[in-house]
């Protein structure tokens, strides 16, 4: 088990210090999930299928850059500065310079080969690369702040509002400047105004990440685990996750809930724009979604604490999977009455971001009482690849399916495809939100009394070795 060092006790900076690593990782993350498709179908001209299938091949290449950015974390130097902190400094800039290259309008006038080509490479030194090298360890990062249970509740809801806050910024901000209104159309992106929007989106994820390496302060030393680690094997390790029941449930778990939540994020740049012609309308949504997941933050920890975090994770998906199934059915003409319910929504998707890492940091803990090995950026990274599915899976099916109703700039407007537009933002997040209470309620194995014997039992060894 871990060693304590002497340095101050854990507090409000280092919250807000991982709260500005997820504000800076979704910079560029929240971007590409929301605008990425948007960008490469009306500015430059790429179809929706294509832009799809380029993101599920990066997702393949991510089997094998996570998993080894995950073993190169676990086998990192133990600085002055930590362990994991010191790749947030390394990886700032070069995740987000490459995100800035992703979207670079001044190209949209070249030959349709050369643009496939450019996304791919692009997108995949962003994402398969650099966002691993940074992410993994950032991650990996919040059990060595501290290692109480209630600090790492209180990291994985300050994460969960750095993500939150960056999607306020990106979606309530960035559809009034990107887009023109055309009288008689709706609204169009503007490709140079995107363009200067992604160089400003990566200037602020450098200066977050800095607020996060200087806010933050690694007090756990893993000597033992290093140890063990470095006379271990990846075989070992993917052996012994795929017998992990509790990493392959909250796996699969993360790859619905992503592929429910980039779904109408992603969606949220057709429907508005296009299927209510709303600009508007789109930026108090986002502004709404936010004051959702804040408020599920409220509740989050004390209801954890009282029920369990699967537990409240559970009923709160099912609330947000019925009320996506309402929406389909109504199909309001008023966009007012789509975004007061898709605020509900929100707030039962809420309870699961705002426990989500600290349920990764519970299977972590149970892999040691069963294993004696604790793998914080090996089990991390696993996890981060099945987040990188749910992504994938997201953008696969929304440029599979925005192909398949023939949606492109020319028909972006046919009734038809509005139809197609609505369908595929309600009934797909549903379904995925449904299937996600099922895996909490029904394969995920890790409920409160668990948690309380593992950390029961990691406290004993702890006492033991001291």
């Amino acid at each position: 088990m871990a060693k304590e060092s002497s340095v101050r006790p854990f507090g409000l900076r280092d919250k807000l210090g991982y709260l500005f690593g997820d504000f800076g990782n979704d910079f560029t993350f929240i971007l590409s999930s929301s605008f990425l498709m948007k960008f490469y179908t009306d500015v430059m001209g790429v179809s929706a299928a294509i832009v799809g299938v380029i993101i599920m091949i990066a997702r393949f290449v991510d089997a094998f850059t996570d998993v080894t950015m995950g073993r190169i974390a676990d086998r990192s130097r133990i600085t002055q500065n930590g362990k994991f902190k010191p790749w947030i400094l390394r990886m700032a800039i070069p995740v987000a310079l490459s995100s800035f290259l992703i979207y670079q309008s001044a190209l949209r006038n070249t030959p349709m080969a050369f643009k496939v080509v450019y996304l791919a490479l692009t997108y995949i030194l962003w994402g398969s690369i650099f966002y691993t090298a940074i992410n993994i360890p950032y991650g990996s990062m919040a059990s060595l702040i501290s290692p109480e249970p209630s600090d790492r509740q209180s990291l994985s809801t300050y994460r969960s509002m750095g993500a939150v806050f960056a999607g306020a910024v990106i979606g309530a901000l960035v559809p009034l400047v990107a887009y023109d209104n055309i009288e008689g159309i709706g609204a169009v992106m503007n490709g140079n105004r995107f363009t200067f929007i992604a160089l400003i989106c990566s200037i602020l994820a450098v200066v977050c990440y800095m607020l996060c390496y200087y806010l933050v302060r690694e007090r756990v030393k893993p000597e033992d685990s290093a140890r063990d680690i470095k006379s271990d094997n990846v075989l070992k390790m993917l052996k012994r996750a795929v017998g992990n029941r509790a990493l392959i449930s909250i796996i699969a778990a993360s790859v619905v809930m992503l592929l429910s939540q980039l779904t109408m994020q992603a969606m949220a740049n057709y429907i508005f724009p296009n299927y209510y012609k709303n600009i508007g309308a789109q930026t108090v949504a986002t502004l709404l979604m936010v004051a959702a997941m804040l408020s599920a933050g409220l509740f989050a920890k004390p209801l954890a604490n009282k029920f369990g975090k699967a537990e409240i994770a559970s009923v709160s998906s099912f609330l947000s999977g019925i009320i996506c199934l309402i929406l389909f059915v109504l199909r309001p003409a008023n966009v007012w009455i789509y975004i007061a319910l898709q605020t509900v929504e929100w707030i039962g998707l809420g309870m699961f971001s705002m426990v989500s890492w600290a349920l990764i940091t519970d299977v972590i803990d149970d892999s040691e009482v069963k294993h004696g090995i604790r793998e914080d950026g090996s089990v991390y990274a696993l996890y981060s690849f099945a987040r990188k599915l749910g992504q994938a899976g997201a953008a696969g099916s929304t440029g599979l399916l925005l192909s398949m109703i023939g949606y492109s700039a020319s028909t972006a407007f046919q009734p038809n495809v509005l139809e197609g537009i609505y369908n595929i933002s309600t009934l797909v997040p549903a379904l995925g939100f449904i299937l996600l209470a099922a895996i909490l309620l029904f394969w995920y194995p890790l409920r409160k009394k668990r948690v309380e014997y593992n950390i029961a039992v990691l406290k004993k060894r702890k006492e033991n070795d001291s």
